[in-house]
C-alpha cells in the first residue's frame, strides 16, 4: 500500500484513544498485542508504529501464521539450511532473520501450535536464531515484534491451547482495536477517504453517497469491519465511476445483514476455524487455494471443515459451482481442478439442495441477497481487489 494512502482515519473518542496509544508505542521497542476483529485495520496500526518508530528506515516484515501450514511455519519464522527437509535446495533465510533491526507483524499469532508458540517463546527470551537444520552456534537478532490476533487469548489459555507465558511476552503494550459498528461515526470519513484513493487508482471521478445511501451505510452492522468498508468502497467506484452513490447502487455490492441470510429454523453446526477462514475468502478477497486447499493438504484443516467451506459457498451461489469458483476468488480456469480435487476428497457436494427459485419482477416473497449476483459479475473484471488488515 502507498504510504500515503495508509492512515487512522477518523476522529471518534476511540481512534483518538488509539492513535495515543501508538504515540507511546512507537517511542519504545516494547513487545505489542494488537487485538479485535478481523478487519479492524490491526495491519495499518502496526505499520504506523512501525513507521513512527526510530526503525522506520528498517524492514517491515509481515507473516499471517494461519495462512501457513505449521510445518512449514518454523521454516519461514527461522529459515532453514539445504537438505533439512524435502524441497531445502538451498539454505534460506527466514523472516526473522530479514527483519533484523527492524520489526517483524505476525498476524493471527493465536493460530500457532504450543510447539510454534514454544519456539517464539525462546526467540523472545534469548534473541537467538538457528535455521532449521542448521548445526552450527546460533547467531542473535534484533527484532521487535509486533503480534495481532482476533482470538480471546484468555479463553485459548483456559482451554490449554496457548501458552500464558507467550501471552504476557507478547502483552506488554496491548491495544484493542474496536469494530467499526462501535463507532459509526468514522463511517463517513472513512469512506470518504477508500472513495478518494480508489477513484486516483482506477483514474475516474470521485463518487459520493446520497444522503439516503450514507444513512444506510450507517445503519449496516459491518461484519467485516473496517476491512469491509473499504472493499464495498472500491465495488463502488468501479461501478459508479463518479456521480453519487444511491441506495440502488448499494444493493448491488452491500450483503444483507447476517441475520437476514440464514433462517434461524435452520441451525446448522459450525467450526470456528472453518468459518473464519470462509469469512477471510468472502469479505476479505483472499485465494481458495491459499486458505484451504493448503492447510487441507497439509491435514491442518478436516473434511468436515472442508465440507463446511463448500456447503457454505454453495448456499451464496446457490448451487452454482462456477459461481462458487468466482466466489472463492479462483480464477475461471481453475474450474476443472477446483471439482477434481473436491471429487478425489469426497467433499463434492450435490447441488441441487442449494438451487432455489429466481423470482420474477413482481412476484411476492423477500428478496434474494446480492451478493452473488454481483460475485459473479464481478470475478470476470480486470480490477483487482486489494484486502489489508
Amino acid at each position: 500500500m502507498n504510504p500515503r494512502h495508509e492512515q487512522l482515519v477518523g476522529t471518534s473518542e476511540a481512534i483518538r484513544a488509539i492513535r495515543e496509544e501508538m504515540t507511546y508505542a512507537a517511542r519504545s521497542d516494547a513487545k505489542i498485542l494488537l487485538t479485535g476483529e478481523s478487519g479492524v485495520g490491526k495491519e495499518v496500526v502496526a505499520h504506523l508504529i512501525h513507521a513512527e518508530s526510530s526503525r522506520n528506515r528498517l524492514p517491515f516484515v509481515t507473516l499471517n501464521c494461519a495462512g501457513v501450514p505449521d510445518s512449514l511455519l518454523e521454516s519461514e519464522l527461522f529459515g532453514h539450511m539445504r537438505g533439512s527437509f524435502t524441497g531445502a535446495f538451498r539454505d534460506r533465510a527466514g523472516l526473522l532473520e530479514q527483519a533484523n533491526r527492524g520489526t517483524i507483524f505476525m498476524d493471527e499469532v493465536g493460530e500457532m501450535s504450543l510447539r510454534m508458540q514454544g519456539l517464539l517463546l525462546r526467540f523472545i527470551e534469548t534473541g537467538e536464531l538457528q535455521r532449521v537444520g542448521g548445526d552450527h552456534r546460533p547467531s542473535h537478532v534484533d527484532v521487535r515484534v509486533i503480534a495481532a490476533t482476533n482470538r480471546k487469548l484468555f479463553d485459548r489459555i483456559a482451554a490449554g491451547e496457548f501458552r500464558e507465558d507467550l501471552y504476557y511476552r507478547l502483552n506488554v503494550i496491548h491495544i484493542q482495536l474496536p469494530p467499526l459498528r462501535e463507532h459509526r461515526e468514522d463511517i463517513p470519513l472513512l469512506l470518504d477517504h477508500f472513495l478518494s484513493v480508489d477513484a486516483e487508482r482506477y483514474h475516474v471521478a470521485v463518487a459520493r453517497p446520497s444522503p439516503e445511501a450514507l444513512a444506510e451505510l450507517l445503519e449496516y452492522d459491518w461484519p467485516g469491519n473496517v476491512r469491509e468498508l473499504k472493499n464495498m468502497a472500491e465495488r463502488l467506484v468501479i461501478r459508479a465511476s463518479g456521480g453519487v452513490i444511491t441506495p440502488a447502487d448499494l444493493q448491488q455490492v452491500l450483503p444483507r445483514q447476517r441475520s437476514e441470510a440464514a433462517p434461524a429454523s435452520e441451525p446448522r453446526a459450525v467450526s470456528n476455524r472453518a468459518d473464519a477462514l470462509f469469512e477471510r475468502i468472502v469479505h476479505e478477497g483472499e485465494s481458495f487455494w491459499k486458505i484451504v486447499y493448503a492447510p487441507f493438504m497439509s491435514r491442518d484443516l478436516t473434511r468436515d471443515d472442508l465440507r463446511n467451506i463448500i456447503g457454505r459457498g454453495l448456499e451464496q451461489a446457490r448451487g452454482n459451482y462456477r459461481i462458487l469458483v468466482q466466489l472463492f476468488n479462483m480464477e475461471g480456469k481453475d474450474y476443472k481442478r477446483f471439482l477434481n480435487f473436491l471429487r478425489k476428497h469426497g467433499c463434492h457436494m450435490p447441488f441441487k439442495q442449494y438451487r432455489t427459485p429466481v423470482r420474477t419482477r413482481g412476484e411476492e416473497g423477500p428478496q434474494q441477497p446480492a451478493r452473488v449476483e454481483f460475485a459473479a459479475r464481478d470475478a470476470v473484471s480486470p480490477l483487482a481487489h486489494n484486502s489489508s488488515d
